[in-house]
């Protein structure tokens, strides 16, 4: 069986982390398969999706880390093609990844204990996202 969903969130963008795990947690619930896969994608190439431990210390590192890896205001060619100063988002974007997998069995996810499902938008203004949840099992 595949069920398929979208996701509707609300960014405010420079980095922004949202915790999407309940929303997951609800699909995985409500789809009628006991295990499986649930599939996450985000649309767009300034956003990416990943599992941290959402917590203050935490967020305040990667981003910082982020910084580190593809600074703003540094001369992104992106930037001077199309003037939108937001190569580095692409940048973090591509690193990070548009997607993630994860296993379910007995309808819970197969997180550990300390692990969240997070997006994080790098663009430079607040955005409007989607995320496609695809879930498949029996």
């Amino acid at each position: 069986m595949v069920i398929s969903r979208v996701l509707h969130i609300k960014t405010s963008g420079d980095c922004d982390i949202v915790d999407i795990t309940q929303d997951v947690v609800k699909a995985v619930s409500e789809c009628g398969c006991d295990s499986g896969t649930v599939t996450l994608f985000i649309a767009g190439s300034t956003a990416g999706i990943t599992t941290i431990e959402f917590e203050t210390g935490l967020v305040a590192d990667l981003k910082a880390a982020w910084e580190r890896i593809a600074p703003r205001g540094i001369g992104y060619k992106h930037n001077q093609a199309w003037g939108d100063d937001n190569g580095h988002s692409h940048v973090r974007a591509s690193l990070l990844g548009p997607s993630l997998v994860i296993p379910f069995v007995d309808k819970k996810l197969a997180l550990g204990t300390w692990q969240q499902i997070v997006v994080i938008d790098f663009d430079n203004r607040a955005r409007s996202r989607q995320i496609f949840i695809q879930i498949m099992g029996e």
